[in-house]
């Protein structure tokens, strides 16, 4: 017989398993919880982080990335910068060696070709061997400093040659972001406040052991898929491609690795680990103000179970999540911040006195943790009511 699980369970352990409903004490039990943190905006990341703890710290975010060192920044899933526990970093590198490091190296060497670098393969692998020769000396360093390390890494390489986009970066920048993706380099504390993009980087396995070794790609991909499921399942197999980047043959080997069982949604058939079948315990009424590219809010592929038919307003034009309202697994509205730091707020949907005062906390609470620092929109396009907000 067939298990369904109906909407209200899918909620209820949104709710509790993403600590929305049931707060974190630190910022690794944060990112447990939702396997990855999406980093591509540090300082959404901080809020989302922030929303999710007992008690709201930066202090305590930049103590597990920069001190203590047991969340790390890998380019993995989706070719997206998410914040890793220590201990899942390696399998995030190992799994997407094929979906991420690999079209990096050949987007780098479509890029030299079009700079007109003769041999581009010969010359990739000459800048390559020498950045990662340099890197035992530089420590945590600026993309600047790994360039001054060898002539080759000064060279320019066009980028989006032909179009009016078209610009020039130098060949350690670049290398970077292959390398990162191959996991020889880590991002270490930006340069400047907790809300910037400038990283500074380091070696990875000078910056923590637990990227010194890693393991098997299959193996690597049963454990990301087995976290997977526990945070986010029951789901289609559809969204934990789309999760992972994965294809299709990818994404069934690993999860015939390990034991699942097919059960019915209101959405249609998915797959929940066999051992996580029960009901879970009704928690207390929540809210929460969740930041652009959230790892809830894009989580899956399929949303429409806490989305509605709120995307037009929420997402941006390439399918990016812009900040959100939530109440007890839906989303019900959006917000902003705007330039003085303040955050402007929309409910889209009747939620009651009780639960709007409740957001309406949440967004002071925001407004304490930036402190004046104010957030753009970054690795995303403002949605259409953040512009109506903003306006």
């Amino acid at each position: 017989m067939t298990v369904t699980i109906d909407d209200a369970e899918r909620r209820r352990r949104l709710g509790v398993r993403h600590a929305l409903a049931t707060p974190a004490d630190s910022s690794e039990e944060v990112a447990q919880r939702v396997v990855a943190l999406h980093s591509t905006d540090p300082a959404s990341m901080t809020i989302g982080v922030c929303e999710r703890l007992i008690e709201p710290s930066i202090a305590d975010l930049e103590r597990a990335l920069y001190s203590d060192r047991t969340l790390v920044r890998v380019l993995a899933m989706r070719r997206t910068v998410f914040a890793v526990p220590a201990d899942l970093a390696g399998s995030c590198l190992a799994a997407t060696s094929r979906s991420v490091a690999a079209p990096e190296r050949r987007k780098l060497l479509t890029m030299l070709r079009d700079s007109a670098i003769e041999d581009p393969e010969r010359f990739l692998d000459h800048a390559h061997a020498a950045a990662r020769g340099a890197l035992p000396a530089l420590g945590v360093f600026r993309s600047a400093d790994l360039a001054a390390a060898d002539p080759i890494l000064t060279t320019r390489v066009e980028i989006g040659a032909g179009t009016r986009y078209a610009t020039t970066q130098s060949m350690a920048s670049r290398l970077l972001t292959l390398m990162s993706a191959e996991g020889h380099v880590v991002r270490a504390k930006p340069a400047g406040t907790w809300a910037s993009t400038q990283f500074t980087w380091c070696a990875a396995e000078t910056w923590t052991p637990a990227l010194t070794e890693r393991p098997t790609p299959e193996d690597a991909a049963r454990e990301i898929a087995r976290r997977w499921l526990a945070a986010y399942g029951p789901a289609p197999l559809e969204d934990l491609c789309w999760w992972t980047g994965w294809t299709k043959t990818t994404a069934r080997a690993a999860l015939a690795a390990i034991d699942t069982t097919e059960v019915r949604t209101e959405s249609g058939p998915a797959i929940a680990l066999s051992d996580d079948l029960a009901a879970t315990p009704e928690p207390p009424s929540w809210v929460a103000l969740l930041p652009a590219l959230d790892s809830t809010t894009m989580g899956w592929k399929q949303r429409s179970w806490y989305l509605g038919d709120h995307a037009a307003q929420l997402f941006d034009n390439v399918g990016n999540a812009g900040p959100t309202i939530w109440a007890d697994g839906r989303i019900v509205g959006g917000w902003t911040i705007r330039d003085d730091a303040t955050v402007a707020l929309r409910l889209l949907e009747d939620i009651g006195t009780e639960s709007q005062a409740a957001i309406d906390d949440r967004a002071h609470r925001i407004e304490r943790l930036l402190d004046g620092t104010v957030i753009k929109a970054r690795a995303r396009r403002w949605t259409t009511l953040e512009k109506e907000l903003r306006a």
